[in-house]
């Protein structure tokens, strides 16, 4: 459990728990003590009390030859809330020798103290002289006394000690807690500092940032110096991972640029040789042909890649994407020319953008949807606008990507199952980082059955419709 809550409050609540285990062990103690010490005062002044009552009475003959007893004894007991009853020797009681209310303390048997219906009974046996008796006269009476304190009284006072001490731990508990809470908030609070700067690195990604070190030098300012110096490294090898990533950057923007010139070459030599030969060294010229055209292509991807890596500005005019969907599915009618490929792309959806690149979205996921389905299979195209985003989905009723094949399905290089090698791997690639570029996004979900593939590019203001230009039939296209 306590490991489910924070440092602060598990050293709160174990500062809490050993005071309230020191406070306990101190009330037990105590408390007994306390008690037992009360009950010895309580039974000690009953006692005393009792001993001193006969030294305090006298008797008074009364009129009708009988004895009274002065002073009242209302005013021995009231201190005390005692009640007192006299008996003579015979154990009678005495007339008027009681206490108002006093309860019935059983007859005096002998001397001593005693626990009787919730009272302590001192019983006492005095000699008490009579008033009048003769100077020296030996003339005394025998007489009983029973001295009783409820113990009710004992039992009050012993339960008000233990609420204080309960109280007392309660509050030393709960003080203990509030100290810990403060004393551990401001001891973390460096601790705190360090871990807002750190979330303060994770969110910017700016590794020249520092934690604060703190004043003292205590364990917390060398995790602060530690961390510093992981931030230095980290920074350093920032520098080095970008310093390398531009450098490949620019290489294989470099290489791409410049194998593009000596590629055009080659693929206008090879076209004018697969017309001019005959027989295998035709075939053979053509084989060349396409193997170059692939490259040509490649190269062509890396270049758009590298472009996007750089964080280059595509060239931002007004683009129909309707239309562009509708040019881009055209050109890849031939490769999907065995499947059933439906546009549904009206004109109207504007986007700032370049429309080359968003071009080779479309043709890319279509060719996409082409490779990796069987023959027959149901490719649809559609632009629409949602608000303030343009869309661009295309989707197939294939047999889909298999969800381990998902995560990694927009990386570069990544081809999916059954690919045998037809595709470069760059062509999902591509389509995200045009998205991206563009301020949009392409996300992947399942069309049940199928793939579905969804681009969302900001929207332009909305421009006139214009008419839809149906696709000709030997584009391979049919519109909706």
């Amino acid at each position: 459990m306590l490991s489910r809550l924070s440092i602060r409050w598990r050293l709160a609540l174990i500062s809490a728990a050993l005071t309230f285990l020191v406070l306990c062990s101190f009330s037990l103690v105590y408390g007994q003590l306390t008690a037992d010490r009360i009950r010895s005062d309580f039974a000690s002044d009953t006692a005393d009390a009792a001993s001193r009552l006969d030294q305090r009475l006298t008797l008074v003959p009364d009129r009708q030859g009988g004895f009274d007893v002065e002073p009242s004894l209302d005013l021995y007991a009231a201190p005390n809330n005692a009640a007192i009853r006299l008996f003579w020797a015979n154990r009678v009681p005495i007339k008027g020798g009681e206490t108002r209310s006093a309860p019935q303390l059983g007859p005096p048997a002998r001397t001593g103290s005693r626990e009787y219906r919730g009272y302590l009974v001192e019983t006492r046996l005095a000699r008490l002289r009579p008033v009048g008796a003769e100077p020296g006269s030996a003339l005394t009476f025998s007489v009983w006394i029973e001295y009783a304190r409820p113990l009710a009284d004992l039992q009050a006072t012993i339960a008000r000690l233990r609420l204080i001490l309960l109280l007392g731990v309660a509050g030393g508990t709960l003080l203990a807690l509030l100290g810990g809470l403060a004393l551990a908030r401001r001891s973390l609070r460096p601790v705190t500092d360090i871990t807002a700067a750190a979330r303060e690195i994770s969110h910017t990604g700016d590794a020249t940032l520092r934690v604060p070190q703190p004043r003292n030098d205590d364990e917390v300012a060398e995790l602060a110096r530690t961390f510093d110096e992981m931030l230095e490294s980290l920074e350093s090898s920032q520098r080095q991972t970008e310093a390398a990533l531009t450098r490949q950057r620019e290489f294989v923007a470099d290489a791409s640029h410049e194998l593009r010139t000596p590629l055009t070459s080659v693929l206008a030599n090879l076209e004018l040789l697969s017309e001019e030969l005959e027989g295998d060294d035709r075939d053979a010229a053509e084989a060349a042909l396409r193997s170059t055209q692939r490259m040509r292509r490649i190269v062509a991807d890396l270049l758009l890649l590298a472009r996007s890596d750089a964080g280059s500005e595509p060239v931002r005019d007004r683009v129909d994407v309707g239309q562009v969907a509708r040019e881009a599915a055209a050109e890849a009618s031939a490769l999907a020319s065995g499947h059933d490929l439906t546009v549904d792309a009206p004109a109207g959806t504007i986007v700032c953008g370049d429309a080359d690149e968003l071009h080779r979205v479309v043709l890319n996921l279509v060719e996409n949807a082409a490779l990796h389905t069987p023959a027959g299979t149901r490719i649809t195209v559609r632009v629409g606008r949602d608000g303030e985003r343009a869309r661009i989905v295309v989707e197939d009723d294939g047999p889909g990507i298999p969800p381990e094949q998902r995560k990694r399905i927009f990386d570069r290089f990544v081809r999916q199952g059954g690919d045998s090698g037809r595709s470069t791997g760059l062509g999902l690639a591509i389509v995200r980082a045009v998205a991206e570029g563009h301020g949009g996004s392409v996300t992947l979900a399942d069309a049940a059955p199928g793939s579905r593939f969804t681009v969302e590019l900001p929207a332009a203001g909305a421009a006139p419709a214009a008419p839809v230009t149906p696709a000709r039939a030997d584009d391979g296209v049919r519109p909706r």
